[in-house]
């Protein structure tokens, strides 16, 4: 019997656009192989529907909240509907960065250092101390959302005069915020697909770091897969990679993201449990490097997770 799959796209997080790009080049693979997918738009469409209509498995496509944050897993795993991607509590602490760098140094993994602000302080009265905390990290620092991705609401900043301005911008995406000391260096991102570490990618961009526009907008960011590492540098990436994804608990397909400092160091920046799956993402890419196409890549992620019932 061909099963009924539902490709879970859009939603209504800042991410919405880049889900719907991702949600439809996966409904389109699916179709290609054969197989009876129906895109599903959770903005405008009661996913508690699901059963009653006769679906048996979901791909997710949504990102950021609503879709990598564990709750769309919970109603899921309470419908009894096998999904992609990791469970409940990983994707729900995968998502929230100043909890994974926490289980991350517990592990011994290098992260940058932090300064975790919460809007339920006061924060023009505590803004003298976070002036001094910064001022201790050290500029430049990155000023983040805790919980959204695709560097939404991210600001680089390198003076006390900036500092303000940034935190007001990441507050307006987020309840809780990052100020995070700015590693030098070059990024790299390591995607995982099951139990294996596909080939790392070196990100190349004009801007200052690798921010929305030089992900989704700019021409002249460079991929290269191979990333050009030594061997040595890629098996130990790889380590650090699984390590950093089994201590979250993540399964399925996801990706890291990390910084090569000028002393040869591995710094951990975040992990992406619903990686893009648009012409511009990385996981396609590094799949390809491995020989595997856009349609197998798909099958292999709605195959591969049905655990996630057990």
């Amino acid at each position: 019997m061909n099963k009924k799959i539902a490709v879970l796209l859009g939603g209504t997080s800042s991410e919405r656009e880049i889900s719907i790009k991702s949600g439809y080049a996966v409904l389109n693979s699916l179709l290609k192989s054969g197989l009876n997918a129906y895109p599903i738009d959770t903005r405008d469409y009661s996913i508690m529907k699901l059963k009653q209509e006769g679906f048996d498995k979901v791909y997710i496509s949504l990102h950021g909240y609503g879709g990598e944050d564990g709750s769309i897993q919970g109603v899921l795993q309470y419908l009894n509907i096998p999904y992609t991607g990791s469970g409940i509590m990983s994707s729900s602490i995968s998502i929230d960065k100043f909890r994974t760098k926490l289980l991350w140094k517990s592990r011994g993994l290098l992260t940058a250092p932090d300064i975790y602000i919460s809007k339920k302080k006061n924060i023009a009265s505590i803004y003298p101390l976070i002036v001094k905390k910064t001022l201790k990290l050290g500029f430049p620092v990155l000023i983040k959302p805790n919980n959204q991705g695709s560097s939404i609401g991210i600001t680089l900043v390198s003076c006390l005069d900036q500092l303000k301005n940034a935190i007001k911008i990441a507050f307006s995406y987020d309840n809780n915020i990052l100020i995070e000391k700015f590693i030098k260096g070059k990024e790299y991102t390591i995607s995982i697909l099951g139990e294996k570490v596909l080939p790392s990618i070196h990100i190349s961009t004009k801007n200052n770091f690798y921010d929305y526009d030089a992900k989704y907008m700019s021409s002249s960011t460079q991929y290269s897969c191979p990333s050009g590492l030594n061997i040595l540098q890629e098996t130990e990436l790889q380590k650090i990679a699984i390590l950093a994804w089994n201590t979250l608990g993540c399964s399925g397909c996801g990706r890291i993201d990390v910084i090569l400092d000028n002393e040869n160091k591995f710094w951990l920046l975040e992990v992406n449990t619903i990686p893009g799956m648009t012409n511009r993402s990385l996981v396609p890419m590094s799949a390809q490097n491995m020989g595997i196409s856009f349609d197998k890549l798909v099958l292999l992620i709605l195959n591969m997770n049905d655990q996630n019932l057990l």
